[in-house]
């Protein structure tokens, strides 16, 4: 038995008015989805544990196999590792975008998916101006990078996710408590580093938005998983293009797969992901992950058209793949659930359960929803308080069905 369990990042949302009270999941064609629904099991998983924030972070985590209320210590800490970066005892890793500030509202937290090579001579030129003092900076995937904090204070400081604020002045958000002072200092100097800086320039001379301020956030301290053939006894691989999810991977002990032309955007290569995922299941790997990143971003866009037809890319280019090649390779199961759902109203992730949708070639138990949406999956009686439980329902029942 092959297991393929694809992660369409915040795909779930909820109504909104221009749909005419209905979600862009029950908008979009997916008929690729809907049949996974129709002819297997659906229902909803908790992925984000009661009290945490709603971040992909601890939603993959949960989609992963693991309790966020036992590893989770941050996000930062699960990128950093993606990086190869080791954190020592009394360092403290932060997330830290390159984004766009103007007139003190945050205006994209993204600096309109500034490239990871535009951004990596930002921070370049940020850490040589201002990697001392315990701060160190390595750059990542567009506008995702790491600062590497020396002392333990920092874990506790009071920081906030700027895909939550969108729209809102800057001011009251930003950090505050132990090690503050130094983090403020630390972006409030940027400012004018980045603001002459050539890449910006060229960047409105193109009419993008220049990445204009750093800002810290999802910090934490060093992390380790039990590994994931351990806890599960099967040999994983994961496929995604963002470093948070790549981390989580590496921390379990799965095989990361390295897809050309995959973006975390609209532009990614779906295509691959596919191709990959099963030429994996071919050279005796017993479980992919396939993480997509599109459908979230489209949802902090606020644009519901774009997150219409991320869906629709994730169902004809990938899933239709992924299916096509699964049935010519003898038993398979799959697996399509989200780590949260976005909500493209509120341009930012919410804590709901998530709807998830599984089948097993070689048959077992199948319930009467027909359709992979949010209103169909209501009528699904199975549900998952902790959502970390599904991995190991998903492996367990299709294994013997």
């Amino acid at each position: 038995m092959k297991y393929v369990v694809v992660l369409p990042d915040g795909v779930a949302d909820v109504p909104m008015k221009e749909l005419g009270d209905k979600t862009p999941l029950e908008v979009a064609r997916h008929p690729n989805l809907d049949w996974i629904a129709r002819e297997g099991v659906t229902g909803w998983a908790h992925t984000i544990p009661k009290g945490f924030p709603p971040g992909s972070d601890v939603g993959c985590m949960s989609v992963f196999g693991y309790d966020p209320r036992r590893y989770h210590t941050g996000r930062a800490p699960l990128e950093a590792a993606a990086q190869d970066i080791r954190l020592k005892p009394g360092q403290v890793a932060f997330r830290c975008n390159t984004l766009t500030v103007e007139d003190g509202v945050m205006a994209d937290h993204s600096a309109d998916h500034i490239t990871s090579e535009e951004a990596a001579q930002l921070i370049d030129a940020v850490s040589k101006k201002l990697g001392a003092e315990g701060m160190r900076y390595y750059p990542g995937v567009g506008y995702r990078h790491l600062t590497v904090v020396d002392g333990a204070e920092f874990a506790t400081t009071v920081c906030t996710p700027p895909h939550d604020i969108l729209g809102k002045p800057v001011e009251s958000y930003l950090p505050s408590g132990p090690g503050s002072e130094l983090l403020r200092r630390h972006m409030q100097e940027s400012v004018a580093i980045l603001k002459e800086h050539p890449v910006n320039l060229a960047r409105i001379a193109q009419g993008k938005r220049p990445a204009t301020m750093l800002w810290f956030w999802g910090q934490g301290t060093a992390v380790e998983f039990p590994p994931f053939q351990a806890v599960y006894r099967r040999k994983a691989a994961c496929i995604s293009a963002v470093d948070i999810v790549r981390g989580i991977g590496r921390l379990a002990g799965l095989e990361i797969l390295k897809v050309p032309g995959i973006t975390g955007y609209f532009d990614t290569n779906y295509e691959g992901k596919a191709d990959y995922a099963l030429k994996a299941l071919d050279e005796g790997y017993d479980v992919v992950i396939v993480h997509v990143e599109s459908t979230d971003e489209a949802g902090h866009m606020g644009d519901a058209k774009k997150k219409i037809h991320a869906i629709e890319d994730v169902d004809t280019r990938l899933v239709a793949r992924l299916l096509d090649g699964l049935k010519r390779r003898g038993e398979f199961a799959v697996l399509v659930v989200p780590d949260h759902p976005t909500s493209t109203a509120l341009r930012t992730h919410v804590a709901d359960a998530v709807p998830f949708a599984m089948y097993a070639s070689s048959g077992g138990v199948k319930d009467a929803v027909t359709a992979y949406t949010e209103s169909a999956v209501r009528a699904s009686a199975k549900r998952f308080e902790q959502g970390f439980e599904l991995m190991g329902f998903f492996l367990n029942q299709s294994a013997s069905a």
